[in-house]
C-alpha cells in the first residue's frame, strides 16, 4: 500500500471514528445542537463536523430542525435501536419480570448495563403514581452512586472500580459516597447481601434498590432496580422491596438459563 493509499485509510477511519462520536454525543437531556457546539464539544473543526453531519443526514441518521437550524438524530437510529433490542434476549426475558416488580411494589423499574463507569437503562416500566423519579430509556447514570451501578461495579472486575476510583467520586448529593475505602466496603457488602440501596446518592429525595441478574454462566450482566421518592420508598417499605427485587433478579437469571442451588 502506497504512503497516500495509507493516508487516505486513516483519514477513512477518523471520518468514521468522528462521525460515531457525534451520534454518541446525543442524549435525551440534550437532544438537539448546533454544528457549533459539536464541534466545541469535541475538539473538531467546524467544518469537519458540518461535512460529516452532511453526510449523516444524507443517510438519514441525523436531521435538522428547520426552526432552530439544529441537529437532532433521524429515524435511521430508530430503525437500528429497534433491531437491537427486539434481538436482546435479556431485554425480552427480562419485560414481563418488571411488569410484574411495578405491580407488586407500585414503584418505577428498570433494567440497566454498565457501560465504562456509566449505567444505561435498557429497558423502563413506569409507575402508575403520579408523583415519581424522572429516567428514561438510554440515559446514563454514574455508576458509583446509583443502586444499580453499584450493583454492577460490585460484582465487576477490579480494574473497573479502580478506574471508579481513579476517575474520582463527585458528590452529587450531601449522601453521595466520596470516601474511597467506605465505597470499597460498601461494595463488599454488596456482593454479601446481594443487592445494593442508593439512599439519595444521586437525586435529592430518591431512594433506589438494585439486584444483580446473571447469564447462564454465573456472571453478573446486568441488574434489576426500583426507584421512588423517599416519602413512598422508605424504612418501612424498603425490607418488602428488597426481597421483591432480589427475586426479581432471581427470576430474570433464571430465565437467561441462570441456575441457582439456593
Amino acid at each position: 500500500m502506497s504512503e497516500v493509499e495509507t493516508k487516505k485509510k486513516d483519514y477513512n477511519l477518523s471520518s468514521v471514528k468522528n462521525a460515531l462520536r457525534i451520534l454518541k454525543s446525543f442524549s435525551m437531556d440534550d437532544s438537539e445542537k448546533k454544528v457549533t457546539d459539536l464541534a466545541n464539544s469535541l475538539g473538531l473543526g467546524k467544518s469537519t463536523v458540518s461535512r460529516l453531519m452532511s453526510t449523516l443526514a444524507s443517510e438519514g441518521f441525523v436531521e435538522k430542525n428547520p426552526e432552530n437550524n439544529r441537529y437532532r438524530l433521524g429515524l435511521s437510529i430508530l430503525s437500528l435501536a429497534s433491531v437491537c433490542t427486539s434481538n436482546f434476549e435479556i431485554h425480552k426475558e427480562a419485560m414481563p419480570v418488571l411488569h410484574q416488580l411495578v405491580e407488586k411494589t407500585g414503584e418505577t423499574s428498570h433494567l440497566a448495563i454498565l457501560d465504562e463507569l456509566d449505567v444505561i437503562y435498557l429497558h423502563k416500566y413506569e409507575s402508575k403514581h403520579h408523583v415519581r423519579a424522572f429516567t428514561h430509556i438510554g440515559r446514563r447514570n454514574p455508576a458509583y452512586c446509583t443502586s444499580s451501578g453499584k450493583v454492577l461495579l460490585a460484582f465487576n472486575d477490579e480494574y473497573i472500580i479502580k478506574k471508579t476510583l481513579e476517575k474520582g467520586l463527585e458528590p452529587y448529593t450531601k449522601n453521595t459516597i466520596i470516601d474511597p475505602d467506605i465505597f470499597l466496603r460498601t461494595l463488599e457488602e454488596i456482593r454479601n447481601d446481594g443487592y445494593a440501596i442508593s439512599r439519595e446518592e444521586f437525586s435529592e429525595g430518591v431512594v433506589s434498590i438494585a439486584a444483580p441478574v446473571r447469564d447462564y454462566t454465573g456472571q453478573v450482566i446486568a441488574s434489576v432496580n426500583i426507584v421512588g421518592p423517599i416519602q413512598r420508598v422508605n424504612n418501612h417499605s424498603i425490607p418488602s422491596h428488597i426481597k421483591r427485587v432480589v427475586e426479581a433478579g432471581k427470576t430474570i437469571s433464571e430465565r437467561l438459563g441462570y441456575i441457582r442451588f439456593n
